[in-house]
């Protein structure tokens, strides 16, 4: 099985590579996705990273509150994503 991996408070300057690199000293990535803003395709500062249970656990302990580009990232289990109500 598979664990989805929040990575928040990345800097604006990090790329899908960055925490790649960075979470593959921890296991095996399966997957990598730095959300982007759909008007501006700038980056939003959060991600999910994709990895194996038991190695997600091990990355999500070492990585939270450190140090990339100067920020202190938060690192946790990602929780399923809530359905948003449509605005009228």
């Amino acid at each position: 099985m598979s664990k989805s991996i929040y990575v928040g408070n990345l800097p604006w300057s990090a790329n899908e590579e960055q925490v790649q690199d960075l979470f593959a000293e921890h296991g095996k990535v399966l997957s990598v996705k730095l959300v982007s803003d759909r008007e501006t395709g700038r980056a939003r500062g959060f991600g999910f990273v994709e990895m194996e249970d038991s190695e997600a656990d091990a990355a999500i302990e070492a990585l939270d509150n450190f140090s990339l580009g100067g920020r202190a990232l938060r690192v946790n289990e990602a929780k399923p994503r809530t359905p948003r109500v449509p605005r009228y």
